[in-house]
């Protein structure tokens, strides 16, 4: 793997960003708070039920970074807080992420 920070590794041959978050649900709003132990603490307004907070975690982060919803995926942890997400995109975005801690 390439760059790595605990909650963050990017691997530049393939081109995917594997992102470790500890999800929130049933916030006021979608924001997020910043790092918690080793993961990035996001919190979603949706609640947790019938993939409602999945949802709403994958169009918030689509849209903070500017990137399409598909090109996130849950990898991990679908049923729980903590999960590994992985994201297609380059070093920019990578940037991006190490900013939002």
């Amino acid at each position: 793997m390439g760059r790595g920070q605990g909650w963050l590794s990017y691997d530049a041959a393939s081109r995917r960003i594997s992102l470790t978050v500890r999800v929130q649900p049933n916030a006021r709003r979608d924001e997020i708070v910043g790092l918690y132990g080793d993961a990035l603490k996001i919190k979603v307004a949706a609640p947790a039920v019938d993939n409602k907070a999945n949802a709403a975690l994958v169009e918030f982060l689509g849209e903070t970074l500017g990137v399409p919803s598909s090109a996130i995926v849950i990898r991990h942890g679908a049923t729980g807080r903590r999960k590994v997400l992985e994201i297609t995109g380059g070093p920019e975005l990578v940037t991006k992420l190490g900013k939002l801690e």
